[in-house]
């Protein structure tokens, strides 16, 4: 059995996340998306999906982004369009 480095759950199902040459041990996606899932820089909800990379900077949508900054972040899109 191996402990949760967030909650110090001792869970017999516990899984490693590799990431940037350290390896994680939570016992749940709860836990990890709390110690590893950037925070937007505008809302500062967890950004648990693909984000929105400005110049270095994330959010959690193009809106942020454009509110954050609005000269670099209208640029900035939530999809890709075909």
């Amino acid at each position: 059995m191996a402990t949760c480095e967030v909650c110090g759950n001792d869970y017999d199902m516990t899984f490693e996340v590799h990431a940037q040459g350290e390896v994680h041990t939570f016992d749940s996606f709860e836990c990890a998306i709390s110690r590893m899932a950037p925070i937007c820089e505008q809302c500062q909800c967890r950004i648990m999906g693909h984000g929105v990379d400005v110049d270095g900077h994330w959010y959690c949508g193009a809106h942020c982004a454009r509110v954050a900054d609005p000269e670099r972040g209208r640029q900035a899109r939530d999809a890709v369009l075909a």
